[in-house]
C-alpha cells in the first residue's frame, strides 16, 4: 500500500469475517466443499432432469431450470474463491477482484427476483387465463423473459461498479468472507452517488419485482378461492413450492441489508453465521423444494434414483 496524505491507494482488501480459520481451516474447507459439490450436484439433476424430459419443457419448468442454474452461478461466484481463503495464511482479495465479485453476487440475486417475478405471472396466466396460456406464453416469451432477467440486473449494477472502481480508499479491511456492498464503506470520500444508485437499484430489481408478485398471487389466490376444487388443487401444486422458494430468498436478502446495515452491532460470530445463510442455506433449499413438492419433477427424479440403484 502507497500512502499519500490521509488517503491509501489500497491494493489488496482483507476479508475479517472469517472466525479462527486459522484454527478450523481445515474442517471449514471440508465443511464448504461438501456443501458447494451437494450444491452443484442437487441443482444440476433437476435442470438435467427438465432438459432431457420433453414433458417438462413447458414455461413453468425452464424457469425453474433457469433460477436453479442461477443458484449454480451465484455461489460458483463465492465459494472457490472461500475454499482458497480457507487455505491461505492471509485472506485477501484484490480491490478490483472485490469489485468483480460484488458485481457478480448482486447480478444474480437481482436475476433471481426477476426469475420468480417470471414464474409468478406464468402461474398467474395458467390459473387465471388458462384458454390464453398457449397464445401468451409462447416459447420466444420465455426465451426473452430469461435473457432480461440476466442481463437488466447486470445493467443496472455495471453502473455502481464503475462508481466504486473510481473512487479512492482508505481502509484495507472488509468486515466479511466475501465482497458485497460493505466495499463501498471503505472509500475515504463521498459515497452518496454511489448510495442513491444502489436504492434505485434495489427499487427496479427487488423490491418492485416483489410487490409485482404480491399482487401476482392475490389475484391467483382470490380466483382459485371462487373457482372449482380442481383450479385449487392445481394452485396449491404449482404456486406453494413457488412461494416458499421466494419467502426464503426474501428473508435471506433482508439478512443481508441488517448485516451490512447494523455490522458494528453485531457480534462477528452473528454476522458469520448470517452470511452462511446467504450462501448456504438457500441454493440447497431450491431444489430440495422443487425436487419434492413438483409432482412432476419429483416424479421423474424417484425413476432416476431408482435406476441408480438398479445399476
Amino acid at each position: 500500500m502507497d500512502q499519500t496524505g490521509n488517503e491509501l491507494n489500497v491494493t489488496y482488501i482483507t476479508l475479517a469475517g472469517h472466525v479462527e480459520v486459522h484454527k478450523y481451516r481445515y474442517l471449514y474447507f471440508v465443511i464448504m466443499f461438501t456443501v458447494y459439490i451437494l450444491i452443484i450436484c442437487s441443482n444440476s439433476i433437476i435442470v438435467y432432469l427438465i432438459c432431457i424430459h420433453k414433458s417438462l419443457h413447458e414455461p413453468m419448468y425452464i424457469f425453474i431450470a433457469a433460477l436453479l442454474l442461477n443458484s449454480i452461478l451465484f455461489s460458483t461466484a463465492i465459494y472457490p474463491k472461500l475454499l482458497i481463503d480457507f487455505l491461505s495464511e492471509k485472506q485477501i482479495i484484490s480491490y478490483p477482484a472485490c469489485l468483480f465479485q460484488g458485481f457478480i453476487y448482486y447480478s444474480f440475486g437481482g436475476s433471481e427476483f426477476l426469475l420468480l417475478s417470471a414464474m409468478a405471472y406464468d402461474r398467474y396466466v395458467s390459473i387465471c387465463k388458462p384458454l390464453q396460456y398457449p397464445t401468451i406464453m409462447r416459447m420466444t416469451t420465455v426465451k426473452v423473459t430469461l435473457i432480461l432477467a440476466w442481463i437488466l440486473p447486470a445493467c443496472q449494477l455495471l453502473g455502481t461498479a464503475i462508481l466504486n472502481a473510481t473512487i479512492k480508499i482508505c481502509k484495507s479491511v472488509l468486515n466479511g468472507i466475501y465482497c458485497d456492498n460493505a466495499v463501498s464503506k471503505l472509500s475515504c470520500g463521498n459515497t452518496t452517488a454511489q448510495n442513491v444508485l444502489g436504492v434505485v437499484i434495489l427499487l427496479n430489481i427487488a423490491l418492485l419485482p416483489m410487490l409485482f408478485i404480491v399482487f401476482t398471487y392475490a389475484r391467483i389466490l382470490i380466483i382459485s378461492y371462487n373457482s372449482s376444487k380442481d383450479v385449487k388443487k392445481k394452485a396449491a401444486q404449482t404456486c406453494v413450492p413457488h412461494l416458499l422458494v421466494l419467502i426464503n430468498f426474501s428473508i435471506l436478502c433482508t439478512f443481508d441489508v441488517v448485516k451490512n446495515r447494523v455490522e458494528s452491532d453485531l457480534p462477528k460470530t452473528v454476522r458469520l453465521i448470517m452470511t452462511l445463510q446467504l450462501i448456504v442455506y438457500h441454493p440447497l433449499f431450491n431444489p430440495i423444494i422443487y425436487g419434492l413438492a413438483m409432482k412432476e419433477i419429483s416424479k421423474h427424479l424417484k425413476v432416476l434414483i431408482y435406476q441408480d440403484k438398479l445399476n
